[in-house]
């Protein structure tokens, strides 16, 4: 481990935590304060090696931080590095400014943070000791095992639907018998089973798994909790660390999203039981990888077709193989940051080397800190939205005196897409919809259009 120390004083729980989670993985010592007061004290205590310094916080922003430790003759020559938001008034001429070295803007992915803090410490502290964090008990599992393991759990699923099925002829074959119909058993079995593709009950299996580890009883499951106990993003950052491969099942209710590792990294994130917002085919309208017209062709086409969409896409000629993985990465990405916001849901991990062939084929290879980056910005920022747009039912109004005045032409396509859809009739969940964004995205557009007094909550009428 570096004995290289770094202080982060944040205002935002979550930029302390991943920041930290970045920093501690490329070896660094990390402290954290939330605010300016407990920073400055906790950097006269353990005279860090550099400290990143939020730019606005309550009671005591960034320069006065600066201030006070640059009153201290023991704390004058610590390295600052400002971590300031976009559009916030910093620049070049800061640089240099009462121990302030660089900046940095929110929101910065895990690679640049690193890199600032590296370079940093190389340029204005000694060398730093290069050090790995050491993995926490990886699990080795051969290939041979696991593909025996494998076909061990299929010839189990395969029991399993044999035996749901036969159970369901039984009591189907009688149904018909007592209304004078004659239906073979055996036939009615098979219909069934060809209903039940081993890939739905490996679903259901899945799904039992979550919602009650305890019932399950597999040898495979071997880390089990609650959302509420335990966050979903350290979850991810204890498999990430461990590089560990297999299926993290997460499940709230009847919705279930299934997110395949390899070695740390996220394969692809399936799911069932979530808003239409997370089908694949938005994401490839958003990236304009397809037209709308072309895509509802193409579904009306589709009908009974039991083939994966993506592949399907690809097959007749709509996507190239890297389009489809560009909206296959968006799609995971977005379903993982809807897991960051469930405050209630139970998860399972299973550990195998040996992926679905639909996640080893899809091979996104998606970083965990990256995802966790994003995600932390992205709660961040539902903090504020919410406060605004609390309710998918709420419905809005546009000021049309107020667009006149700006016109369309100064905002962006999306906004102009939101904007449209403020009539005074539509909730939030038919603007997401009728857009075909997600509701991050649409609630974010509403929150920046309220800001700026283009729109305006309606008023509902008051009997009197």
């Amino acid at each position: 481990m570096s004995s290289r120390t770094v202080l982060v004083i944040d205002d935002s729980p979550t930029i302390l935590k991943v920041v930290e989670l970045v920093l501690t993985k490329a070896g660094f010592a990390v402290l954290t304060a939330a605010d300016g007061d407990e920073g400055v004290e906790l950097a006269k205590r353990c005279n860090p090696d550099l400290i990143l310094l939020d730019f606005v916080m309550p009671r005591m922003n960034g320069y006065q931080v600066c201030r006070a430790m640059h009153a201290e003759a023991e704390l004058r020559d610590v390295p600052v590095v400002l971590m300031s938001a976009k559009g916030d008034q910093v620049g070049d001429r800061f640089v240099k400014v009462m121990g302030i070295v660089d900046y940095i803007t929110k929101p910065f992915s895990p690679e640049a943070i690193t890199a600032v803090v590296q370079h940093t410490i190389e340029k204005y502290v000694e060398s730093a000791v290069e050090a790995e964090v050491p993995l926490l008990g990886e699990q080795e599992v051969t290939v041979d095992a696991a593909a025996a393991a494998l076909a061990v759990e299929r010839e189990a699923l395969a029991q399993l639907r044999a035996g749901l099925s036969k159970a369901a002829a039984e009591v189907v074959a009688s149904a018909a018998a007592a209304q004078s119909i004659t239906l073979d058993a055996e036939s009615i079995a098979n219909w069934i089973a060809e209903g039940l593709a081993l890939e739905v009950v490996d679903t259901l299996v899945g799904a039992l798994r979550a919602a009650a580890p305890e019932l399950a009883g597999s040898a495979d499951a071997v880390l089990t909790g609650d959302l509420r106990v335990i966050p979903l993003a350290e979850v991810l950052a204890l498999f990430e660390q461990q590089h560990q491969s297999g299926v993290l099942t997460v499940s709230r209710g009847n919705a279930k999203v299934d997110v395949h590792l390899r070695k740390g990294l996220v394969e692809l994130a399936m799911a069932s039981g979530v808003s239409e917002e997370f089908l694949l085919g938005r994401f490839i309208l958003q990236a304009d990888l397809m037209s709308a017209e072309d895509f509802e062709l193409f579904l009306s086409t589709r009908a009974g077709s039991g083939r994966l969409l993506g592949a399907q896409l690809v097959k007749l000629g709509y996507l190239s193989d890297e389009d489809l993985k560009q909206a296959m990465a968006k799609q995971t990405s977005e379903l993982i940051y809807e897991l960051f916001r469930w405050r209630f849901g139970r998860f399972t991990f299973r550990a195998t080397e040996q992926l679905a062939p639909v996640a080893a084929e899809a091979n996104l290879a998606l970083a965990v800190q990256g995802i966790l980056m994003e995600g932390f910005r992205r709660i961040d920022e539902w903090h504020l939205i919410e406060r605004e747009v609390e309710d998918f039912e709420l419905v809005f109004v546009r000021n049309e005196d107020a667009v006149a005045r700006m016109g369309r032409g100064r905002l962006a396509r999306d906004e102009v897409t939101v904007l449209e859809l403020v009539n005074g009739r539509n909730t939030v969940k038919d603007i997401v919809r009728l857009s075909k964004m997600g509701s991050y995205d649409v609630s974010k557009m509403l929150f920046r259009l309220l800001s700026i007094k283009l729109i305006r909550r309606r008023v509902q009428a008051v009997a009197v």
